[in-house]
Order: structure tokens, then sequence, then C-alpha cells
């Protein structure tokens, strides 16, 4: 296989212990951490060789010590549904500029392995690193490098790279450009923990924030009350985009957590959501778009640039997007 692909072919899930199950028996770590199965069925696994600590069989009865390294080799279990047409709109020796669809993962994840579009990639060139990720309902362009001397490059902090997100929002987005340039924080507002708001001054009591700046324009104005958002990030921070837009009054369309109303995503974790919840959410996924990318090719040194259209799941505007200006 090339490039090594047979070390990443196989699914696996580490587990490191910390002080708290030192001491304990392998079998009661798993049984108790990993409820999903019995003790049972785990002993069937440790004896199947599906679990190595520290890279060697062992019996369930072994004892365990701080710092050891469980490795879970599961077989091929179901996955979820995923849209796995990817497109490659750039390629050459050292790198690939994918365009991603909304429904893909972009590395494994939760029940996500084969179904991912680092599995995919690797399947076909060996070894990929991913450079920019994107949320699984995110769509459109991602970086993937054929090296890790060309990801590292890719991914330093002082790399020129610009990119540029479009947006379907809930309400009229003003014609003036807006520097939103201030910080996140926790939402302790809301019932959903992970939750972050976007401030313009960072409140004293509250200490070592992450700073965060977005310029966002108006596209245009959509049916609905609502408008297509071109978002520019210069910082890169944890939901920047999404929650920005909606601590500014402009919720995105089919967001389940910075959308109409956060109570949709704890209905979605519970299998809760109903008709009407779908109906406010007016989407399938969130309405974001990574549109534009740009940056400098860390071998030649050439201004690479990409664009992607909004794809056919934007509601109504899709047919507009293909005559916008995506630099």
């Amino acid at each position: 296989m090339k490039n090594g692909f047979e070390d990443i072919s196989r699914r696996v899930i580490r587990s490191a212990v910390d002080w708290s199950n030192a001491g304990n028996r392998l079998i009661d770590y798993l049984a108790g951490r990993f409820t999903y199965r019995s003790a049972g069925e785990w002993r069937d696994r440790i004896a199947d060789g599906e679990i190595l600590l520290n890279g060697e069989k062992v019996s369930p009865e072994t004892l365990l010590k701080q710092h050891d390294m469980i490795e879970y080799f599961p077989g091929d279990i179901p996955e979820p549904p995923a849209d796995l047409s990817y497109k490659t709109v750039y390629e050459d020796d050292t790198l690939l500029v994918i365009d991603k669809p909304g429904n893909l993962c972009v590395h494994p994840a939760g029940p996500f392995f084969k179904h991912t579009l680092w599995y995919l990639l690797c399947q076909k060139y060996g070894k990929i690193h991913i450079v920019n990720r994107l949320d699984r309902e995110t769509s459109g362009l991602l970086i993937a490098a054929k090296t890790p001397e060309a990801a590292a490059k890719l991914g330093g902090r002082n790399w020129e790279m610009r990119k540029e997100y479009l947006a379907l929002v809930f309400g009229e987005f003003g014609e003036e450009e807006i520097d939103a340039r201030g910080f996140l924080i926790p939402d302790t507002s809301s019932i959903v923990r992970k939750k972050r708001r976007f401030v313009f001054e960072l409140p004293p009591e509250i200490k070592g924030i992450e700073s965060a700046r977005t310029i966002l324009r108006k596209e245009y104005t959509v049916s609905g009350g609502r408008s297509v958002v071109r978002a520019i990030p210069q910082t890169g921070r944890l939901h920047q985009i999404r929650a920005t837009l909606y601590s500014l009054g402009f919720p995105m369309v089919g967001d389940k957590l910075y959308g109409p109303d956060e109570r949709i995503y704890l209905k979605i974790r519970n299998q809760e959501i109903t008709d009407e919840d779908r109906q406010l959410l007016q989407m399938e996924r969130q309405a974001l778009h990574s549109a534009a990318l740009e940056f400098k090719h860390p071998v030649s040194g050439e201004i690479i640039k990409t664009a992607s259209p909004l794809p056919e799941d934007f509601p109504e505007i899709s047919a507009i997007s293909q005559n916008s200006d995506l630099r």
C-alpha cells in the first residue's frame, strides 16, 4: 500500500489511563468507562486481540498504571450515511484543495471513520494531512497536504492565507461592512455549556479569553427577510463565524446551536426533534460555505486562488451565487 496507508486503514480508539484509574483491572476500566458493552463482551474483545495495552495483548485482569495506553481496534461497524461526493479543485505533487459537501466529517470522530474526507483521501493518496478543517455541516474549500512538511508550513501561524465564507442568516444585514473585532466568551445565558458569545469589549471580570476578528458584509438579501453574508475571518477560533453572527443578531439558517432556537441542539441529542423544529431551521444543515481560499504555495511560493459557488442545498439562492464575486 502506498505511503504507509496500511498503518491508518484500521480504525483505532486510544485512551490514556489517568491517576484515578491506576490500580484498576483492565476489564473494570473498560466496562466502567465504555458502558455500551458488558464486561463479558469486553472480555471477548480482549481475547480476540481488539484491545491492546501499550501495544501488547494482555489478560483482562491486568492492573493498569498511570499513563498506560489502551488501544481498541474495532472491526467494521455501521456508520451513519454521509455525502462522499467531494471534488478536487486543485492538485499538484504537494497539496490538494478539496471542495467538500455539507454532510461529510473531515476527520474520524464519534461513529464516523470510513465516512470521512480524511479516510477517502487516504485511500486514494496514502497518508494525507488536513490543513484547515471544517465542521461536518460546513461545505466548501479546504487544503490537504501530501507531506508533513507542507502541512507544517501551511498551518503555520504567519503563513499567508485568506479564507472567505458565505453564510445564509435570518435578518436583513445592513449595507455597512462590520469589522467584528472583539472576544469570544462563554455564553452563560445558554442552556448548552459549549456555546460561545461574541463581544466587542471584554468584561473586566473575565480573563484569558480568545480574541477574535471577522470582517462581515452583505452580499445580497433573499426572500423571507434573510441575507447572504460574506465572512472573512482574520483569526481562526472555534465557532467564530457562527457565534459572531448570532451575537450580532443574525442567527444562521440551519444552525442547531447558533440558529433560531438553541433548544433544537439538545432535542437532536435526545432524538426529540420535530417537524416544526425542522421548519424553523429551514435547512438540514448549517448554512455556512467555505467559498474562497487564497494562499501562498509552500514550495513554489506562488499565490494559489480557488473558489467554490454555493451548493445546491442552499435554499433559493444557489443560482444567484453562480454570478457572485468570489475572489
